[in-house]
């Protein structure tokens, strides 16, 4: 997700704090955006566990799976 669709995440923000609040079009632009970040954030998140391994005190590496558990 690129830097402009944050800063506009955050003006919408701010703006449905004020008193004059969203309308309906920035509400449904904001849901949109706010889902676009949370698929980019935990797509990044999936992609770098897939790279991690954890090692236990006798120096076996086991290989992070789905789901919380782990393979050898």
């Amino acid at each position: 997700m690129d830097q402009k669709k944050i800063d506009r995440i955050n003006e919408l923000a701010h703006k449905a704090k004020t008193a004059a609040g969203l309308t309906a079009e920035e509400i449904r632009e904001r849901d949109v955006l706010r889902r676009e970040y949370i698929d980019s954030v935990v797509g990044n998140l999936r992609r770098e566990l897939e790279h991690t391994y954890v090692v236990d005190a006798y120096g076996n590496k086991w290989k992070l799976k789905g789901k919380g558990g782990l393979k050898s």
